[in-house]
């Protein structure tokens, strides 16, 4: 028997090759773990996925997302790899678990279990603590087959306690022999293969017993001090996220001084905020400022409310300060329904009103306005006659009562929606302003963090969903310009320039998509964490194929087992034929 041309084919399908450009219905041959060759007829693979009639797109990079934890138990990194995502980059907004010192784990898992609301026993179960070092870390990654590949940069909050201890919790000003420190340590992460630093300086990153996160008020000098560590060893990217709230132009003109002084790449997180909602144009304005001045700076945004859902299953729910409720708050989901269901009980739960506590308390948990029942099919757009407030108001009902009845259905498995970011205007017409400036790229999925909260690693397929196919409150983004933001344009935001692009000598990481069956199903609860730990996930229907470095990783949205994915490390050129180009 002839030997076969490629290892696989990928036969017939329109190609959006990730340049933003039209599709063309052509081949895909691979060849170890890189495109071979584009165009028809090509010959045989000794594996073939019949793509006619659908899309083949580049994998998607989803440079925003939390897996620290997860990569280090878990082979797949779900949910992200079940929407198309082929490379994620981890160890963003500061917080991670590395490096550490053996005393400082458990203040570490404090950390995360409040910014990214993973519980404590899962990572006191989870993490194996086989590192000290950042290279240390690495090294244990390295060692590990993902159905993903896997980049990491360098945390901040991990790093100050290492250097400051105490000091560095408790966000006491950096000396310069600390800040020469932790410049040090950036410089011999980037040089193992760190992808970069992250910083965080928002008051919503909190330790779960309430603390700031130790780099809230980091000085603009150790700051700049740790950018310099990496400008000496020549590599690594910058990211950051902030409130900038009240003066968010002072903030960004900080960091337009660091990147002009360590001369590395920059991102942040944008976001439209309550609290300001016309602030995000500021923001672009300014950052297109500093790159019309030849400063290689980015806003990562995201393409839909971040939203926090409520339920009986989640962290939250708008009884959650109710005394009543919680009289039944660590019972069984079935001896909650029981109870809720209770005529008697339900009485007294609605007559009392609960006092709500905390400002995202107050401001969310029975924010009748903005709270909609989640639906089977989700809409991300949803319209204010859908508010619990407004149902209420049409069935002349209590409005707490509407929502514990949301959250009743389904088996008591109901949720409320609350979009907290970027649905100020009750529209998303900001998030489309965002996405099409010059100088972002998507970002934010949180992918593996907020495991009873928020659900945002779908971002990947409601992008394409909503945006080039399903969106009716305003204007839509070409399917082909879509494909190229979550592919090209993030896997350089980061440096990852061997991926992201249909071409030959590019990394074989694919997509085969249905897109007319593409759709997401609402979020839903798993109990798959260590310790039996609960997690909120997403499915995706339309992912015919899902390819990582040439092998198929998920059919038809199954796993097939296969885990080619391995950690990233460092930078990566294009291809050198293309290089130039």
């Amino acid at each position: 028997m002839a030997e076969r041309a490629y290892d696989l084919v990928l036969r017939g399908g329109t190609v959006l090759d990730g340049t933003g450009g039209p599709g063309f219905v052509a081949d895909v041959a691979v060849r170890d773990d890189l495109i071979a060759t584009i165009g028809p007829g090509l010959a045989s693979g000794r594996e073939e996925i019949d793509a006619r009639g659908r899309l083949v797109t580049p994998g998607f990079v989803d440079i925003h997302t939390h897996y620290d934890g997860q990569a280090t138990w878990d082979t797949s990194m779900t949910p992200s790899a079940g929407h198309g995502v082929t490379t994620v980059v981890m160890g963003n907004c500061g917080v991670g678990f590395a490096p550490c010192r053996p005393e400082d784990r458990d203040r570490l898992i404090r950390l995360m279990e409040g910014v990214e609301d993973i519980p404590f026993p899962v990572l006191t179960e989870g993490l194996p603590w086989a590192w000290e070092s950042f290279p240390d870390y690495l090294d244990f990654l390295a060692g590990r087959a993902f159905d993903v590949d896997i980049g990491a940069q360098l945390p901040h909050a991990a790093l100050r306690v290492f250097v400051m201890g105490q000091r560095g919790a408790d966000r006491e000003p950096a000396t310069p022999a600390d800040i020469a420190a932790m410049a040090a340590i950036a410089r011999r992460a980037v040089e193992a293969g760190a992808l970069g630093f992250s910083t965080s300086r928002t008051l919503n990153h909190r330790t779960s017993d309430g603390q700031p996160t130790p780099t809230l008020t980091a000085g603009e000098d150790e700051l700049t001090g740790i950018a310099l560590g990496l400008a000496a060893a020549g590599k690594g990217v910058l990211q950051l996220v902030s409130d900038f709230f009240p003066d968010g132009p002072a903030e960004l003109a900080m960091l337009r001084r660091i990147v002009e002084r360590s001369g590395r790449p920059l991102s942040f997180s944008l976001v439209q905020s309550p609290k300001s909602p016309e602030g995000w144009k500021a923001m672009l304005a300014g950052l297109a400022e500093a790159v019309d001045a030849g400063l290689p700076m980015k806003a990562q945004v995201c393409g839909r409310p971040v939203g926090v859902l409520f339920g009986l299953e989640l962290t939250l729910n708008p009884f959650s300060q109710n005394p009543v409720f919680a009289e039944i708050a660590k019972a069984s989901l079935a001896d909650k329904v029981a109870a809720l269901n209770d005529p008697d009980f339900r009485v007294r739960l609605l007559v009392h009103d609960g006092d709500a506590k905390g400002p995202f308390a107050g401001s969310a948990l029975r924010a009748w306005d903005n709270l909609f029942p989640m639906d089977a099919v989700p809409d991300y757009e949803p319209t204010a006659d859908r508010t619990v407030a407004a149902i209420a108001a049409r069935e002349g009902r209590d409005p707490a009562a509407v929502a514990l009845d949301a959250m009743l259905r389904n088996g008591g498995r109901g949720m409320l929606y609350h979009p907290f970011l970027n649905y100020a205007d009750g529209s998303l017409d900001p998030s489309l302003a965002m996405l099409l400036h010059r100088d972002t790229v998507p970002g934010l999925s949180d992918g593996g963090a907020h495991v009873g909260m928020i659900c945002d690693g779908s971002f990947p397929t409601s992008n394409l969903v909503h945006w080039t196919r399903e969106r009716t409150r305003g204007p839509r983004i070409p399917l082909e310009t879509m494909v190229a933001m979550q592919t090209r344009d993030t896997a350089a935001a980061v440096g990852l320039l061997d991926r992201g692009l249909i071409a030959p000598g590019y990394r074989a990481d694919l997509n085969v998509i249905d897109y007319e069956g593409l759709r997401l199903e609402a979020p839903a609860v798993a109990y798959d964490l260590p310790a039996g730990g609960r997690r909120l996930s997403q499915k995706a229907h339309g992912y015919v194929a899902t390819v990582v470095g040439g092998v198929v990783t998920r059919r038809d949205g199954e796993p097939t087992g296969a885990l080619p994915g391995r950690l990233v490390r460092g930078a990566r050129a294009a291809p050198a034929a293309l290089a130039a180009e």
